[in-house]
């Protein structure tokens, strides 16, 4: 390894990842340390090595930094379906979402393999092209919805959507001359800070075909085999039309010729001008796994403890990179989401700002509940604790009131208790559902009566 160029930079603090965790950490500990330098190290690429016998951290442009606290921050890649293919976008962060909307202006059909938060905002965003949707269960959003709540949301995929939208008022960062460097960090490779909830807005989603939505789903399959034009064609086999109708399951094969084909493993072939590949990330750990022993969990993360503190003295992590191995609250549970990498890189802050003065800090209150706010298909989606009933078995009940195209709620009930809640619409129960489900009260008195539309149920529970 090249000696540095330059003499090693010393600070206290040193934040590795320029993304939400990141940027949370290092606010807060500039707001903790007004008269320290805070060095924030923008994401992956630039990281050489962690050297912790040393407690330096080298850069790609040999660059030395010299660290007491140091939190890694440098959040996941894309779990990439094909490696190397250029039919296939993977969707993660702001370029690649600007990468998308070029490529999709000039599309008139287009696959989006994936069943998580990116693949349901774009089946929605999407307009004049025609979608392909590949997912392996049987339900869409099943991360974050059972069969009814998938249901529930799908029959809004069928109408026709409304102009109107919520402005959004979050802080947006750059990093200087980010604008020159946006293409040449796409060309190479390489990986940008994850996408926060607003990621589409401003980016016109339309492809080159006059309707709204054209979305057909292929349930309970994976990719088997891409094609690209040539090799399609020597192969002799034969791909499908777009499906008109649900009900029509007539099979036409498609005249049209396309860049790529994609073999599912239902046997079905469809072409497409390109393919999204939005299943899911991995933790980002490569570049700090070299001469140092961290804890790696099942996930492929950092081990951190309760306050954040990986395996390896003064190096703690936060967001996407790292794995919870502490034993979390029994309605808590770590999500690779946006809001939870903001809450850990908030709390990291504070626990090294409480270890570098000797002090003890408690837990964050906001690991006692999980709790996420989102908007999929224009309607808000608010998911409590065990809303799935995670780990529940089948000891534990439901409780749901559904609107056909205004609501859907689900209580999830434990030994009449409140352990988790999906609520899809303006149902402005989440304050209620988030005090039933802390303070524990049974509820095995008021029955089926919690979720009666003709009861005010936040009078009984002020």
């Amino acid at each position: 390894m090249e000696g540095p160029c330059s003499p090693p930079t010393a600070g206290k603090f040193v934040v590795v990842g320029g993304g939400i965790a990141g940027v949370t950490c290092a606010e807060q500990l500039a707001i903790n340390f007004p008269s320290e330098d805070i060095l924030l190290i923008t994401a992956s690429p630039v990281i050489k090595a962690v050297t912790n016998f040393k407690q330096c951290i080298l850069t790609e442009d040999g660059n030395q930094h010299i660290y007491k606290k140091l939190c890694l921050c440098a959040g996941a890649k894309p779990k990439l379906i094909c490696e190397g293919n250029p039919y296939v976008l993977g969707i993660r962060d702001t370029d690649s979402a600007q990468e998308f909307q070029k490529q999709l202006t000039k599309a008139k059909r287009i696959m989006i393999i994936g069943n998580g938060g990116i693949a349901l905002e774009l089946v929605y965003e999407i307009e004049g092209c025609e979608v392909i949707w590949v997912i392996k269960d049987k339900a869409i959003g099943n991360t974050f919805f059972d069969a009814g709540a998938a249901e529930f949301l799908t029959s809004k995929l069928i109408d026709e959507k409304p102009e109107a939208k919520i402005a959004q008022k979050r802080t947006r960062y750059t990093t200087e001359g980010w604008k020159k460097e946006v293409q040449a960090r796409a060309n190479a490779g390489n990986i940008g800070s994850a996408l926060g909830p607003d990621w589409h807005e401003g980016l016109d989603l339309k492809g080159t075909k006059e309707f709204s939505h054209k979305i057909h789903i292929e349930t309970m399959c994976e990719v088997k085999k891409i094609y690209l034009q040539e090799e399609f064609r020597i192969s002799e086999k034969k791909s499908l039309t777009f499906p008109r109708d649900h009900h029509d399951q007539s099979v036409t094969t498609d005249k049209e010729i396309w860049p790529v084909y994609v073999e599912l493993t239902n046997e079905k072939i469809y072409g497409c001008d390109f393919i999204v590949s939005a299943t899911g990330v991995t933790p980002n750990i490569e570049p700090f796994l070299c001469g140092n022993n961290f804890d790696v969990g099942e996930d492929g993360g950092l081990k951190v403890d309760d306050h954040m503190h990986t395996s390896l003295p003064d190096i703690y992590a936060a967001g996407d990179i790292c794995t919870a191995s502490w034993h979390p609250s029994p309605v808590w549970q770590q999500m690779r989401l946006w809001t939870q990498a903001r809450q850990m890189g908030w709390y990291a802050a504070k626990c090294m700002a409480a270890a570098s003065v000797g002090e003890s800090i408690d837990m964050d209150f906001s690991f006692e509940l999980f709790a996420h706010v989102t908007k999929f298909f224009n309607y808000k989606v608010v998911l409590l604790g065990k809303y799935n009933a995670q780990g529940l078995g089948s000891n534990h009940e439901l409780l749901l009131r559904c609107t056909k195209g205004q609501e859907y709620i689900k209580a999830v009930l434990q030994n009449g208790r409140m352990m988790g809640a999906v609520l899809i619409g303006e149902t402005d129960l989440e304050e209620t559902f988030e005090n039933l489900i802390l303070n524990q009260m049974n509820l095995s008195a008021y029955g089926e009566d919690l979720l009666d539309p003709n009861i005010d149920i936040e009078d009984y529970f002020d």
